[in-house]
C-alpha cells in the first residue's frame, strides 16, 4: 500500500488510505505521537483523473489537521480546528495561490502588451519564476530549513519502507531525500502542464483568465496520474525525464536530516504500518 506524508512543525506526518500518524519532537526531547483515521475517500471518486483533483482536497484536509496539531505541541496547547475552520483555511490558501501564481503572472505578461502564443509563453515563464523564487526565498528562513530537513527525513524513511528495509536510522540515513511522489514534483508538474494547456485557450482576456482558474482541477488531475505512474515505473527513462525538474526542485524543499529527525520520521511511519 502506498505511503504518503508531509513535514510538520518539529515532526513528520505519515498516512495511507486508512490512517495517519503524526510524530513530533517535544521540547523535552521525547517523541509525541498522535494516530487518527484518514478522512474517508468515497469509492465513486477513485477513478483515474477524478481521484487526483478530489483526492488533493482530502490530503489537504488531513495535512492541515496535522500541521495544527504539531504546532500546538510546540506551544504546549491542545486546540482543535473545526471542520468549518479547516475548510476556510483551505479556501483562503487556494485563493492566495490563485492570486500569486495565476493572476499576478497573467497581468505581468499583459503589461508587456504581448498577444497570442507569446503572451501565454511569457505568462508561463513568469509563473515558473514566481514559483521557484518563492521556494528559494523561504528556504533561507531558519524554521523552514528545519521543516525541509523533516521533509528529507520523510522521503528517506518512505524509501527504506518501499525497499522493505528494517526501519532504523542506519538503513534510512543512506536513502535518497529526493522522491518521485513528492508534492514539490506534483506542484511543478502542475505549473509546467499549465503552460501548454493555457496556450490552447483563445479569446478575450476575461476568457483566458477564467480558463486558467477553471482548468486547474483538470491539470491537477493529470499531474496526479503522472506522479502515480512515476512512483510505480520510476526506472522508465520517459518517466525519469518527465519528473526530473521536480526532483531537481526538491534540492530546495528538502535538506539532509539529522539522526533525531530521522528517528521522528521512523516513529511516524511505524505508527501507520504496524498494528
Amino acid at each position: 500500500m502506498d505511503i504518503g506524508g508531509q513535514a510538520v512543525i518539529e515532526g513528520v506526518m505519515m498516512r495511507n488510505k486508512e490512517k495517519f500518524a503524526i510524530a513530533v519532537r517535544m521540547p523535552d526531547g521525547t517523541i509525541n505521537i498522535k494516530k487518527d483515521k484518514s478522512t474517508p475517500f468515497p469509492k465513486y471518486f477513485q477513478f483515474p483523473f477524478i481521484r487526483g483533483a478530489i483526492g488533493l482536497g482530502y490530503t489537504l484536509y488531513d495535512g492541515i489537521r496535522a500541521l495544527v496539531w504539531s504546532s500546538n505541541q510546540a506551544l504546549g496547547e491542545d486546540e482543535k480546528l473545526s471542520k468549518r475552520e479547516i475548510f476556510t483555511t483551505i479556501g483562503f490558501s487556494f485563493l492566495i495561490s490563485i492570486i500569486v501564481f495565476v493572476v499576478v503572472p497573467f497581468f505581468s505578461a499583459r503589461y508587456f502588451q504581448t498577444d497570442g502564443a507569446l503572451f501565454d509563453l511569457l505568462d508561463g515563464v513568469f509563473r515558473v519564476t514566481i514559483f521557484i523564487g518563492y521556494l528559494v526565498a523561504i528556504s533561507y528562513m531558519k524554521d523552514v530549513k528545519k521543516l525541509f530537513a523533516y521533509h528529507g527525513a520523510e522521503h528517506k524513511t518512505i524509501y527504506a519502507y518501499e525497499q522493505k528495509k528494517e526501519l532504523n536510522i542506519k538503513n534510512v540515513k543512506i536513502q535518497s531525500r529526493f522522491h518521485p511522489r513528492c508534492g514539490t514534483t506534483f506542484l511543478f508538474l502542475v505549473v509546467l502542464i499549465s503552460i501548454g494547456t493555457f496556450i490552447l485557450i483563445q479569446g478575450p482576456l476575461w476568457m483566458k483568465l477564467s480558463g486558467r482558474i477553471v482548468l486547474l482541477p483538470a491539470i491537477a488531475a493529470v499531474s496526479y496520474e503522472i506522479i502515480k505512474l512515476a512512483g510505480k515505473h520510476y526506472s522508465n527513462p520517459i518517466m525519469k525525464f518527465i519528473i526530473a525538474p521536480g526532483l531537481w526542485l526538491q534540492r530546495l524543499t528538502t535538506r539532509e536530516p539529522n539522526d533525531k529527525q530521522i528517528e521522528v520520521a521512523i516513529a511516524s511511519l511505524k505508527a501507520v504500518v504496524q498494528e
